[in-house]
Order: structure tokens, then C-alpha cells, then sequence
């Protein structure tokens, strides 16, 4: 019987939200200037100690500027992960560079053997710079993904892109309050590792303003530059003189005042998103053919999704979707792998075998910070019906 809809990921707007936003409309202050935009820039790079913050559209507008200040040119290849959603990968053909496609290890993140494989093997490294043999095209980046705020082996990535004089690119959508407890990088941020990262605040992301984005760096000149493109890049602001291309990318003051309100409440939701973890896990685990997956054991993550991996020799992925939405539950399977969308099947992947193994058995279950024991009950029950009724060969 279809009970209460549980959706999979929706904001808790139960702090200042409402005040914050009255103000800027009230004051009048709605568009790209305001106090709130500079409040939640210096609030949020404070948070993840880092030298500072632009607030942006969104975390794909994000992702071009970052490509941008990094010096990514025409014809310059990017070293991408396959297994990610596509605003990650996107921004590369803004640009008009090529994507390179890399495969995922068991934590869903880039697998670092494959990657230092792809650069020692099918590269040469001339006078400073990465030359892809088979292209002859130059490497310029590696973009990395936290994966549903899973934070990846930034050590061994960084050492590599040391190595190889490589950009990182953080893709921390998905991982604002993820920071490592352990190891050389203690207390670092996810985004705050690599040259530049990138945060989201879509509506499903762990703090929200609605949809918009936020930069951060350690790179002054970073900050400057990607400032002054993100406001049509203005050099007179009198007379409207324009020495670049520059784009409209400037988060508003309506969307700052909502993250400023959801920035205050975030350890809270991060502390509701690991007991809930915590909570599925021991329930999920017990039931044959299905595991939950294991976060980063030398970091504190924010816990933004709950991915469950389906044995398919069990379950069909697809049909245990149908189910659970016929009782009302939400869940929906991890993304396509970009690499087999329409416009990048032409470009080059390496060894690609984790990432199409999980990309077949990945369910994501309600995971906002607002459920109720009451209703992450419900999807447990509803998950053990459906597995019940799902097991082939019974």
C-alpha cells in the first residue's frame, strides 16, 4: 500500500532563511550586490579555512571559471571521472577542451592506480608539459569528484599532479563539510586541497540557496580573476570598458541570504546525516544481496547520499526502483556514465571497469536532513518488501 511520499532529497529551511531574505528585499538590495553575498563568501571560506571565496550562478558556472583562471586553452585535454554527473564534465567543452574519461575505484571516487597508469604509460612528459601520445594534445587538469561527499584520495592525487605539473580542480559539490581527520592533509577541507574547488548549493545539496555556486582557493590571483569574469569582467566600471569576455555568473543577494541562513545550520545537518547513515546501515546490512556504501574511514564526511549497492544477480536495479516508487518511497539510480552520452562517446576513456560495474547496481534512498525515525523506517520496510519480492529464483 502506497503510504506518505518520502521524497529523496529535498532543503530544511528551519533557521533564519526567512528573516535573512526578508531583509534583502526589504532593503531593496535583490541582484548581484548586497551584504549578504559578501557575508556568505567570508562565512563560508572561514568555515573551510580557506583564503577566500566567490559566490557564483551555480557550481557548473563554477567549474568554467576555475577552468578559466587555470589557464585550460582550446585543444587542451582534461583528465575527468566517468562516474560523476555531467555539469562536472560539461564545462570542458564551454571551453572547447577535451574531456579524458577515468575510471572510479570501490569508493566511487578517481582510481588513482589507473590515473598514474594513464600519465606514465600513454603520455610523455615534455620540457614541463603532459602530452597525451595518442592525441599529442596537452593535459592540463585533473578534475576530481567527491562523490556524494565520499572524499577522494586527494594525498596520492596530489602527489601525482605534483609529479606531472597537473591543476586540480575540485568538483566538491557534493562535499561541503567533508574534511580529512587523519593523514597529511588533517583538517583540509574538501575543495581547499587542490588549486581551486567548487561548491553547489542546487536545491538538493546539503545547504541550499536555491541554485548557486561558490569558488574557493588559496590563490589570491584566482580569486581576483575569477571575481572580474564573473561580473562581465569589467575593467571601468564607470565608462563600461571590457579588456576579456567576461560572463553574467554573480550569485544575487536573495540567494546569499538563504545560504548565509542554511551555512549557520550545516554542522547540525551533517550531525543528522551521519546518525542517519548510521541508523540505515545497520538495517540495510542485514538484508541479503545489498550493502550500503563505505565512507572515507580517514575523513569526516557530510553524508550527502546514502548510495545502496544491489546484488544484480538478485535484484533488478530498475524494477527495485519502480517498487519502492509505487510505495511512495524515492530513489533513483547513480548517473549514466558520461562517457556513453550521446556528445562524448567520441572521446578517449582508460580501462573503464568499476565505473560501468557500479554504474548497473547504485540506488540512492532518502537522504534529506529533515526525515523522521518514523519515516526512514518506512523506507527500510519498504526496501525489505521489495527485496523479498524481488529475489529471483525463490
Amino acid at each position: 500500500m502506497k503510504g506518505k511520499f518520502i521524497p529523496l532529497s529535498v532543503p530544511n529551511l528551519k533557521g533564519n532563511e526567512l528573516q535573512y531574505v526578508t531583509e534583502a528585499i526589504q532593503t531593496e538590495w535583490v541582484s548581484t550586490g548586497g551584504k549578504f553575498i559578501s557575508d556568505f563568501e567570508n562565512q563560508l571560506s572561514e568555515y573551510v579555512r580557506a583564503k577566500g571565496a566567490v559566490a557564483c550562478q551555480s557550481g557548473t558556472a563554477g567549474i568554467h571559471l576555475a577552468l578559466k583562471v587555470c589557464g585550460v586553452n582550446r585543444g587542451d585535454e582534461i583528465i575527468v571521472p566517468t562516474l560523476t554527473f555531467i555539469a562536472t564534465v560539461n564545462p570542458v567543452k564551454y571551453i572547447h577542451a577535451n574531456p579524458v574519461f577515468m575510471d572510479c575505484d570501490d569508493t566511487l571516487n578517481i582510481d588513482c592506480e589507473k590515473l598514474e597508469d594513464f600519465l606514465s604509460t600513454q603520455c610523455r612528459y615534455d620540457d614541463g608539459k603532459v602530452i597525451n601520445k595518442r592525441t599529442n594534445a596537452q593535459i592540463k587538469a585533473i578534475i576530481v569528484v567527491h562523490i556524494f561527499g565520499n572524499m577522494a584520495d586527494m594525498e596520492r592525487i596530489m602527489h601525482i599532479a605534483r609529479k606531472y605539473n597537473l591543476k586540480v580542480i575540485e568538483d566538491a559539490a557534493e562535499a561541503l563539510g567533508s574534511y580529512y581527520t587523519r593523514g597529511v592533509y588533517k583538517g583540509c577541507h574538501a575543495g581547499v586541497i587542490g588549486d581551486i574547488g567548487i561548491y553547489s548549493f542546487n536545491g538538493n545539496k546539503i545547504i541550499t540557496t536555491g541554485g548557486g555556486g561558490m569558488i574557493v582557493t588559496e590563490n589570491k590571483y584566482y580569486l581576483r580573476k575569477a571575481k572580474y569574469l564573473s561580473t562581465q569582467a569589467k575593467d571601468d566600471e564607470l565608462y563600461y570598458l571590457h579588456d576579456e569576455i567576461g560572463y553574467n555568473y554573480r550569485m544575487t543577494n536573495l540567494q546569499a541570504a538563504l545560504g548565509l541562513a542554511q551555512l549557520e545550520q550545516l554542522e547540525g545537518f551533517i550531525k543528522t546525516k551521519a546518525d542517519n547513515y548510521t541508523f540505515y546501515k545497520q538495517k540495510i546490512e542485514k538484508i541479503s544481496g545489498m550493502e550500503l556504501l563505505i565512507f572515507n574511514q580517514a575523513a569526516r564526511s557530510n553524508y550527502w547520499f546514502y548510495p545502496v549497492i544491489l546484488d544484480i544477480e538478485y535484484f533488478d536495479r530498475d524494477v527495485f526502483i519502480q517498487k519502492l516508487s509505487e510505495s511512495g518511497i524515492q530513489t533513483r539510480p547513480i548517473w549514466g556514465l558520461i562517457n556513453k552520452q550521446k556528445p562524448y562517446t567520441q572521446y578517449e576513456t582508460y580501462k573503464l571497469e568499476k565505473a560501468p560495474y557500479y554504474q548497473k547496481r547504485i540506488i540512492n534512498i532518502p537522504c534529506s536532513s529533515n526525515l523522521t525515525k518514523e519515516d526512514m523506517e518506512r523506507v527500510v520496510q519498504a526496501i525489505e518488501i521489495t527485496a523479498g519480492g524481488s529475489v529471483r529464483g525463490c
